[in-house]
């Protein structure tokens, strides 16, 4: 179950009636678009109401006769499925500013200043996307919104996606531990073992992410791991 305070309505309408469920309000547009998500990580209680802000619970004659069931699950599903997602202006409002940070922070990590070859803060990022007036919704996934965020960036900074591929190599004493951990962190395309211990891999990596990853070598070898940039990815 998830917490109330993060619990939005879901409700439908229909025979006459009104059904409401409080719901988490990403998890349920993943419902909504098909995803498998078990309905108690979705809701914020087992129970359909008639007025979810103020308790009022539906009857269980009235489930019955609408639904031809009173389970909770099915019931949601049909409410989250075909009802609507009910935000106040708080709720949108703050719906609205997550998402487009997430969006910022997406662009920051995975695009560049082709110019400069280096990635744009995030500030950068969201003054222009305020200067280019691009519309967040707080329903729509991250990576749809990019690209529109994209179309309206491109006019106003130079900026582009970008891709690195890197050799890296960590010495013996440093291997095992670093493995795991890249192996987490980035996509390996090529890896292998030295007869002395050492780990060699090549790696794609977001190009406005290249400081952390170089980071992120110099702190799992100790500042004994080598990089090298092989080429860039458009």
């Amino acid at each position: 179950m998830i917490p109330l305070d993060r619990a939005v309505v879901a409700r439908l309408e229909t025979h006459g009636e009104r059904f409401e469920i409080g719901v988490d309000p990403d998890l349920a547009q993943e419902v909504r678009q098909g995803a498998d998500i078990p309905i108690d990580e979705v809701v914020a209680a087992d129970t359909v109401f008639e007025n979810f802000a103020h308790g009022d619970r539906a009857s269980e004659e009235t489930l019955a006769k609408v639904f031809g069931t009173t389970e909770f699950e099915p019931v949601a599903r049909r409410i989250l499925t075909k009802g609507e997602i009910h935000l106040t202006s708080e709720q949108r409002k703050k719906m609205i500013e997550e998402k487009r940070r997430q969006v910022v922070t997406y662009i920051a990590r995975n695009a560049i200043n082709p110019q400069t070859k280096y990635p744009h803060p995030p500030q950068r990022i969201a003054m222009a996307m305020e200067e280019g007036r691009v519309s967040i919704d707080p329903f729509k996934p991250v990576e749809e919104q990019v690209k529109v965020a994209m179309k309206a960036l491109r006019p106003l900074i130079p900026i582009r996606f970008e891709e690195l591929r890197v050799a890296v190599r960590i010495p013996a004493e440093f291997a095992p531990k670093a493995y795991g951990e890249m192996q987490s962190s980035v996509t390996v395309e090529q890896e292998e073992w030295q007869n002395d211990g050492s780990w060699i891999c090549v790696c794609r990596i977001p190009a406005g992410v290249q400081n952390d990853f170089f980071s992120l070598v110099n702190r799992l070898s100790k500042g004994d791991g080598e990089v090298k940039v092989l080429e860039q990815v458009y």
